[in-house]
């Protein structure tokens, strides 16, 4: 089993993933990740973005290839060793917030901290932190039932850069938000990436939300492409051209 090289934080090979319904997810993707990077991984939707980070974050475990992380497998661990992983080192962002509504917003973008160990003034002063920085720091003692939307979804991606992951997991995590917001959002997590020396995989079909990151890969029907040429329009994200990468 060949090492990954030392200046990749994340790095794999070869990677292949069926869905449970038989259906290919992923069919010999390789990459690697430098730390500190934001690589923004495209293709239109049902491409394989999502499956691609949901294997190299540990979530599923893979059907064949490797993951490596800081150069430790990832692919080897068990259910739980991967869960430990992804609670104490990886940071993830859903296209749809899901926050706990018993608690309210402070708790809920310290709840990773805390979990950790953390203290609760620490974890608290953390969530406020990134809580202010996205513009929903007025809503700190409020429940999600009372957030709009857009503004649920910014308390989630507080959540996830609260505890400062080494690697941060961004599945579409502007979806949700008007362009405004998004372009405001997007600038706060990729300014604070660099600045705290997180590194990003974020999955996107929006070409605007790709540009803004260090590099870029294609994907379609689960492999890594050259090109993919993104739809303007959302009801034609199921037509893309491609030519596939050797």
């Amino acid at each position: 089993m060949e090492a990954p090289p030392d200046n990749d934080v994340l790095w794999a090979r070869s990677l292949h993933f069926t869905h449970r319904d038989g259906s290919p997810g992923l069919a010999g993707v390789s990459l690697g990740v430098r730390e500190g990077e934001i690589l923004a991984v495209s293709g239109p939707r049902g491409s394989g973005k999502t499956t691609l980070l949901r294997c190299l974050s540990g979530v599923v475990p893979v059907g064949g290839g490797e993951v490596w992380f800081n150069s430790s497998p990832v692919h080897t661990l068990g259910p739980m060793a991967r869960e430990r992983l992804r609670r104490d080192r990886f940071g993830w962002i859903d296209p749809e917030p899901v926050l706990i509504p018993e608690l309210n917003v402070w708790e809920n973008a310290a709840l990773p901290l805390m979990l950790r160990g953390a203290g609760r003034r620490r974890a608290k002063v953390a969530a406020l932190e990134w809580l202010e920085r996205l513009d929903v720091g007025d809503k700190a003692r409020c429940r999600p039932g009372r957030l709009r939307h857009a503004e649920r979804q910014r308390v989630a991606i507080a959540r996830a850069l609260a505890p400062g992951p080494a690697v941060l997991f961004a599945d579409e995590p502007t979806a949700p938000l008007h362009r405004a917001d998004r372009n405001h959002v997007l600038r706060t997590l990729t300014s604070a990436a660099r600045s705290h020396g997180i590194t990003v995989v974020l999955a996107t079909h929006d070409p605007d939300t790709a540009a803004l990151a260090d590099r870029s890969m294609a994907m379609l029907d689960g492999r890594r492409v050259h090109t993919v040429h993104l739809p303007d329009a959302p009801d034609a994200e199921g037509r893309a051209a491609c030519s596939l990468s050797v």
